[in-house]
């Protein structure tokens, strides 16, 4: 009898485990003609999730997001661009405004959202599952920018390493073909790095 009641308490476990690792397609979102849509539509796709900004300095990282995209997205990779105006205000302007700029400069294929905040108060539900799913691990401070990034948080806030935050722009979050959220890239790592992981999950 004991044994059934921990049988049983494990595969309770275990559902709300699996249960808890699919919450991504219970998410809501606004698309970019002001739509609300569930991500529940990219489920079995592998999915990068990108917090984006045009006035940045990885800006150009569209350029290789786009690359990606064009090489992957047939095989099942989404690329789900999420513009925020929270870092240095620099993706100003309306979604139709960025989404025009992205076309002409970058000729970018992958949708784009509603812009978002990421962090605070009226952070979306979805960044707030992907920074529980996978917090702030670092940055590399053995990479030129990776030292820049951490001095320039350091200064603002001597604790910043302690909490899950997005720190910029074009922080990545991968998720798999079931909905678990498996890993964190911050902007300042390669987008080699990235393009293995995601092949990895193809």
């Amino acid at each position: 009898m004991k044994r059934l009641l921990l049988l049983v308490a494990l595969f309770t476990v275990s559902m709300l485990t699996v249960s808890a690792r699919n919450n991504i397609y219970k998410v809501k979102v606004v698309n970019d003609a002001g739509e609300q849509v569930s991500l529940r539509q990219y489920k079995g796709k592998v999915l990068l999730i990108v917090n984006t900004a045009t006035r940045c300095g990885f800006t150009p990282q569209y350029k290789e997001l786009e690359a990606l995209y064009a090489e992957f997205s047939s095989r099942g990779l989404e690329i789900l661009d999420f513009p925020c105006n929270q870092f240095g205000e620099q993706a100003p302007g309306s979604i139709e405004e960025i989404h025009s700029f992205c076309t002409a400069n970058f000729d970018i294929h992958f949708p784009q959202f509603d812009k978002i905040d990421v962090n605070g108060p009226q952070e979306s539900p979805l960044f707030t599952l992907l920074k529980k799913e996978q917090p702030f691990k670092g940055f590399d401070q053995s990479d030129k920018t990776g030292s820049m990034m951490h001095q320039m948080m350091l200064k603002r806030d001597e604790n910043y390493a302690e909490k899950p935050d997005v720190k910029w722009n074009f922080t990545k979050f991968l998720v798999d073909r079931k909905g678990n959220v498996v890993r964190r890239f911050e902007p300042t790592e390669s987008m080699a790095d990235v393009k293995a992981a995601i092949e990895t999950l193809l």
